[in-house]
């Protein structure tokens, strides 16, 4: 682990400057630090603010940014704005990324930033990932995939580098609650950003509210089930009134890209 936290290192240095895809999370924060360690005043950070974006995330981004004295570029980049995404078409990621990585390189040009770096890491390439087309297409950089770094090893040196993001909960953009082909709106979206916040304030250690048309599927740990069903009720009635008709449990537990398993 060692080797390719150094052969991250080097990479960065030689990359010279870059403007780190920031949303605050386990792979971008340790990105943004090791960069900003690296590389000085010449790593900066850039987020996008949407609506499937929540604002707690925002907000740790920012809080983050100011902590550790990293210039940070917020840019506004709707994706229901975008041709096609709200219909959540099966490439939905590869519109969005096409997006966000164009109006970020406008963004970086101002400040003669030579490169655009994303956290995506190794364990990304086993799933379903439209959006690393866009980052291909686009000449993004994805320094923890090149170093080799899985997301465990980039847990384990979040905690060495004092990270409080070691043990953060992964998160992806609310879109991908959606199942292909249904509706992505703004409403629908804070349906189930609220539903989420309404389960990690209850202790959830790692949440997912996936929507189908009207009904919530939740997505956690199998070990917290017990849990869950201490509160079923209150998590019942809490959906409810969010406007969710059907409330239910995902026995197959938490996993990432569920929404990806009909294809």
């Amino acid at each position: 682990m060692n080797t390719k936290f150094e052969k991250l290192k080097e990479y960065l240095k030689e990359l010279n400057s870059v403007a780190v895809a920031f949303s605050g999370g386990v792979d971008s924060t340790f990105l943004l630090k090791v960069a900003h360690d690296v590389l000085g005043d010449k790593c900066v950070a850039i987020t996008a603010r949407s609506c499937s974006f929540p604002e707690r995330e925002l907000n740790e981004a920012k809080a983050f940014c100011e902590k550790e004295g990293i210039k940070h570029i917020i840019i506004e980049s709707e994706e229901l704005n975008i041709d096609g995404f709200s219909e959540n078409p099966k490439n939905r990621c590869y519109l969005c990324k096409t997006e966000l990585f164009t109006k970020m390189r406008k963004a970086v040009e101002q400040i003669e930033i030579e490169n655009i770096v994303e956290g995506s890491n190794i364990d990304d390439n086993g799933d379903y990932r439209p959006g690393l087309i866009a980052v291909k297409e686009q000449n993004i950089k994805s320094p923890l995939r090149f170093a080799g770094l899985n997301k465990n090893e980039i847990r384990e040196l979040s905690k060495n580098l004092g990270l409080n993001t070691w043990d953060k909960q992964s998160f992806a953009c609310l879109s991908s609650r959606f199942v292909y082909g249904e509706t992505i709106t703004e409403e629908k979206l804070g349906m189930v950003d609220k539903a989420e916040q309404f389960l990690i304030d209850s202790g959830f250690s790692q949440v997912r509210v996936r929507i189908h048309g009207k009904m919530a599927r939740i997505e956690i740990k199998k070990e917290e089930f017990p849990k869950m069903l201490d509160i079923s009720e209150k998590v019942h009635d809490y959906l409810k009134s969010l406007g969710f008709t059907y409330v239910s449990l995902d026995l197959g537990g938490y996993r990432t890209g569920s929404m990806n398993e009909v294809l």
